[in-house]
């Protein structure tokens, strides 16, 4: 009896650390989902702290979906300004575009008015989908205390690697520029040049 208590113990002991450790330890270590396969379907949080589910979105019309680290992250404040500025383009080519991060709805909020953007920004502070694309690996320690405070608490284990997606009107991949060197993104030129061939 002892010999299956302990069997038990330690399998559990077990179990608890690989629950905390599931996620890839590198943002060069993640295993993202491809081209041809469905960004899954999640409710996520507005800035205004509405539901809005994400496949009633991409229905509407295809769209550019961007992942990035949080509105404390200088570099991601330039690329969010940055799509700002191919903004037109893009939706006069039928695009709509998303950025999705870490943050609480009331930090989105923050960073929409700070960088003016007039694209949608949503919260998945919890980490599900970010998680189930396969972009999420292990936040480094000194991230903690920063994601912590951009999520309201809801966040301590995980980082987003910044990513574009360009999605059809049925969820489907169809091009993605993953960057796990948070200091590169993609080009609007680049970004540009796919979405007229894709439109």
């Amino acid at each position: 009896m002892k010999k299956q208590i302990l069997i038990l113990f330690l399998a559990l002991i077990s179990a608890a650390t690989f629950a905390q450790s599931d996620l890839p330890k590198k943002a060069t270590e993640i295993s993202p989902l491809l081209v041809g396969e469905k960004i899954p379907n999640f409710t996520l949080k507005s800035a205004e702290d509405v539901d809005v589910n994400l496949s009633d979105l991409f229905k509407i019309k295809k769209t550019i979906l961007i992942f990035y680290r949080g509105g404390w992250c200088p570099y991601c404040n330039l690329h969010l300004s940055a799509i700002g500025e191919a903004e037109k383009e893009l939706l006069e080519l039928g695009y709509q575009i998303i950025a999705i991060s870490p943050d609480a709805p009331k930090n989105l909020k923050i960073t929409d008015e700070k960088a003016k953007l007039n694209y949608l920004l949503l919260s998945d502070a919890n980490g599900a989908l970010t998680k189930a694309i396969g972009i999420a690996f292990q936040v480094p320690e000194n991230y903690k205390t920063i994601i912590s405070n951009g999520s309201d608490g809801v966040n301590t284990s995980f980082l987003p690697v910044p990513s574009v997606f360009i999605i059809g009107v049925d969820g489907a991949i169809q091009f993605e520029h993953i960057t796990p060197d948070y200091k590169n993104r993609i080009t609007n030129e680049l970004l540009l040049a796919t979405a007229k061939v894709l439109k």
